[in-house]
């Protein structure tokens, strides 16, 4: 019954931790970042290794820069470092963390990542060898990072300017490149990627933040908001769940724990009680004996060679501790069985029977100190 009890309360704890699991689960995503100056990461993206894969979505995973900066793993094209996210409008600024973007534009694909392009311009890149035959009135700028000492590579979106290099200058390749499309861009800006899914437009505008619905393979939910519809802030509504929920589960549990221990109780008392009860009543009622008896029964001081009549009475039957020399032992005249004095003489207080054979002692008062003789297997032990 016992065992049933605790297993039910523990049973209910369980239920109550699950309960409080799934109510919390949903806060538990909490924006990161790789140091306090760049803006906060958060769904659909998260920091490996700082946030749980829970947290974010596919192929939005960003690793951490040694400058501290937020780094993107395109699958066919490398690392690129966040320069920053458009959370509502679903964008995200991205460059080259070697300083060099144009070389990051030659080999730039998309394909196998969720990002795409919203606006993208063609640039033709050449080769130029003459720096004589360098049209400069073009506002040209020349990329250094992709230059040599006898050669210089350019990079033009206009038609005109591509025809006349081309006849001056080595193609290198076309490449379409994002841009935000606003205003004139050249490569040394942030290429602006953007993502589709997961959707969270709608969301974001609402002042909500989206999330992965628990139980679910990427269903999106916006679970989050910077008020609650009561007004309350996400971080008040977590310290709330946290400050009540814990101690409230350790009320539960210590609730629990002491109504399993009343019953235990309960239960051993009633046992042991109606033990005692029976036990009482199915044996005589015996008195321990009067301190002048327990006075006068025998008693000696050891010697060194810690003889006694009994050669294997060596140890002390009530406390099973080994006789030592000058310690005092008396024994019962009826049984000549001995002990500590100390430790029969408790005991013939409260019981009046030898705790070894339980042999009853002599009732009647013992002789006096004049007439008494001790035994004669007790002859001189404490000179032994």
């Amino acid at each position: 019954m016992l065992l049933h009890l605790l297993f039910l309360c523990f049973l209910c704890f369980l239920c109550f931790l699950c309960f409080f699991n799934l109510a919390t689960t949903s806060e538990l995503c909490f924006g990161s970042t790789c140091n306090g100056d760049f803006q906060t990461i958060r769904f659909p993206f998260r920091i490996e290794n700082q946030q749980p894969k829970s947290c974010g979505y596919p192929g939005f995973d960003l690793t951490c820069h040694s400058t501290g900066q937020p780094l993107l793993h395109l699958p066919f094209s490398g690392e690129f470092i966040v320069e920053y996210i458009d959370y509502q409008n679903q964008e995200i600024w991205v460059n080259d963390p070697n300083n060099c973007l144009p070389r990051k534009i030659l080999s730039l694909m998309l394909f196998g990542s969720p990002f795409e392009t919203k606006n993208s311009e063609d640039f033709t890149f050449f080769n130029c060898s003459g720096s004589d035959e360098i049209p400069y009135d073009f506002n040209l700028n020349p990329i250094s990072c992709l230059s040599g000492l006898s050669y210089t590579v350019f990079a033009s979106a206009s038609p005109i300017v591509n025809e006349i290099l081309s006849s001056r200058c080595v193609l290198v390749k076309t490449v379409s490149v994002p841009n935000s499309g606003l205003f004139p861009w050249d490569l040394r800006n942030d290429l602006r990627l953007v993502w589709k899914k997961p959707n969270c437009r709608k969301c974001e505008s609402n002042g909500g933040v989206c999330g992965i619905k628990p139980n679910s393979t990427n269903e999106i939910l916006c679970k989050y908001s910077t008020q609650t519809r009561r007004g309350m802030p996400r971080g008040a509504r977590y310290a709330v769940s946290i400050g009540v929920g814990v101690p409230a589960s350790m009320c539960i549990l210590g609730f629990l724990c002491c109504f399993c221990a009343r019953v235990r109780s309960s239960t051993r008392g009633r046992n042991s009680s109606i033990e005692a009860h029976w036990v009482i009543s199915s044996r005589p009622t015996l008195m321990g004996l009067d301190g002048p008896t327990i006075d006068s029964y025998p008693k000696i001081v050891l010697g060194e060679s810690l003889r006694l009549p009994r050669p294997n009475d060596n140890i002390c039957p009530i406390c099973l501790s080994e006789y030592r020399p000058k310690e005092t032992v008396k024994s019962i005249p009826q049984c000549q069985h001995f002990f500590h004095q100390d430790c029969i003489d408790e005991w013939l207080r409260l019981n009046a029977s030898c705790p070894v054979c339980r042999m009853p002692p002599l009732i009647k008062s013992p002789p006096s100190d004049s007439s008494f003789q001790h035994p004669p297997s007790f002859a001189n032990l404490s000179n032994l």
